[in-house]
């Protein structure tokens, strides 16, 4: 992968087909980070082979970590051996291009009392406090000091505790969870985030011999215990690329067919889609799920009770991931009526509408916050850049529907997220190819 690459897209073309997402990113970089806690060596599966898991990697290796690949033609399975001493430290030159590392402070310190925290990279979408990371070590009996880099932090004996978190943060209750599973005593983690990837590190570290009740809820209930062991665990799809890709088919006017999405939790993404008029069925093929997306979508704005302007609000688990923001706003542009986003997480996560208004979209951002989205209005091929992970996928579906050839500046945005996303697109249908400049 070039950071000097583009994509060159030929919009309006269907896509059609059948795709099987791919492994949920959100999940497989707490999971990696907490595989150092095991004693034996773990096995990881249906792992994305994306950017952002092999930085996660080569973090794990710099540590000491043995990483093996049992088959070196399939990078979606590793073997992570941890069983020999590691360094406390995370390098800040990895570190920096990954906001996902900071997952694993709370594994390191967990298991040498000490770890020093360089202040993550990652996405340009605002401010991301670590504030609550740093409440939750402080409330488990670590000591933190701030340095202008990053953050020292250092426990004698983690100790038991009933802590508040000040936020639903999803990275800050995974790190709370892998530093209490060896605490002294029971730990009690409230307005904790639920989110599936939360709950399936829960259900990982259970496997190995972790004890922790309440997964699922906002209140996590763990009694500490001294040692994992082995296991074997396979990451969940990312219901944030199957909730892109609904977008993609129904704006492009084709029928897509998406294998074992696990529809339990597409069920919000699926209410606000059919708000915008994309409607969706779920049925069974061979005993497993799929996910049918019909071509003939009406693609009209419901109107709320009265005829109010409706709204699309991002909001912690169960409600609509602010990841997916960026999609429905795409979306919106090409639906018959009015609609006010609202991204409440991140300030600066609709700031790339810019692009969308210079290909034709009528879109008014009201702050950085809310964006009003008056639509359809047919968007026309241009040259836009890929701000971040889930603006790159925005804007990879915008050029997908525009008429005309589009160019994808700073690609490697959508490379962190999203694996063989061309080739993958290109078995859909789409004329879409990568280019060197």
């Amino acid at each position: 992968m070039s950071k000097n690459e583009v994509l060159v897209v030929e919009g309006g073309k269907p896509i059609s087909g059948r795709l099987k997402p791919q492994g949920n990113k959100n999940e497989a970089l707490p999971i990696l980070a907490a595989s150092i806690l095991a004693t034996e060596p773990v096995i990881i599966e249906n792992l994305p082979d994306i950017e952002d898991v092999r930085q996660m990697i080569e973090i794990l290796k710099f540590l000491g970590v043995e990483v093996k690949y049992p088959d070196s033609s399939n990078k979606t399975k590793v073997l992570i051996n941890a069983n020999r001493p590691i360094k406390n430290e995370i390098p800040k030159h990895l570190s920096s291009l990954l906001r996902g590392s900071v997952t694993l402070a709370g594994p390191i310190l967990a298991r040498e009392k000490e770890v020093f925290l360089p202040r993550p990279g990652g996405d340009r979408i605002g401010r991301r406090r670590l504030d609550t990371h740093i409440l939750a070590f402080k409330s488990l009996g670590a000591e933190v000091k701030i340095f202008p880099d990053g953050f020292e932090i250092k426990a004698k004996e983690l100790q038991g505790s009933d802590i508040l978190l000040d936020e639903a943060s999803v990275t800050a209750t995974e790190n709370a969870i892998c530093a209490a599973v060896f605490a002294k005593g029971e730990t009690i983690i409230r307005n904790a985030a639920s989110e599936p990837h939360v709950q399936n590190l829960c259900h990982f570290l259970n496997k190995m011999g972790a004890k922790i009740e309440g997964i699922g809820s906002n209140v996590l209930r763990i009694q500490g215990v001294e040692k994992l062991t082995t296991t074997e665990h396979k990451i969940g799809p990312d219901y944030l690329e199957v909730g892109s890709f609904i977008s993609l088919a129904a704006v492009t006017k084709g029928e897509l067919i998406i294998e074992e999405p696990d529809i339990e939790n597409l069920r919000m993404i699926r209410m606000i889609f059919s708000r915008l008029g994309i409607l969706t069925r779920e049925e069974k093929e061979n005993g497993k799920d799929i996910l049918i997306v019909p071509a003939d979508q009406s693609l009209k704005i419901e109107m709320d009770i009265g005829g109010a302007i409706p709204k699309i609000e991002s909001a912690p688990w169960p409600g609509f991931p602010a990841d997916m923001t960026s999609v429905a706003l795409v979306t919106a542009t090409q639906c018959d009526g009015t609609i006010l986003i609202h991204e409440k997480l991140f300030e600066s996560r609709l700031f790339f509408t810019d692009r969308l208004i210079s290909m034709g979209a009528r879109i008014v951002l009201c702050d950085p916050h809310r964006a009003v989205v008056i639509g359809p209005t047919p968007l026309q091929g241009s040259i836009v850049s890929s701000p971040d992970i889930r603006a790159g996928m925005a804007m990879l579906i915008a050029s997908l529907c525009a008429q005309g050839e589009s160019i994808i500046q700073n690609v490697h945005q959508i490379d962190r997220g999203f694996m063989d996303i061309e080739k993958r697109l290109q078995n859909l249908g789409a004329k879409i190819i990568r280019k060197e400049i």
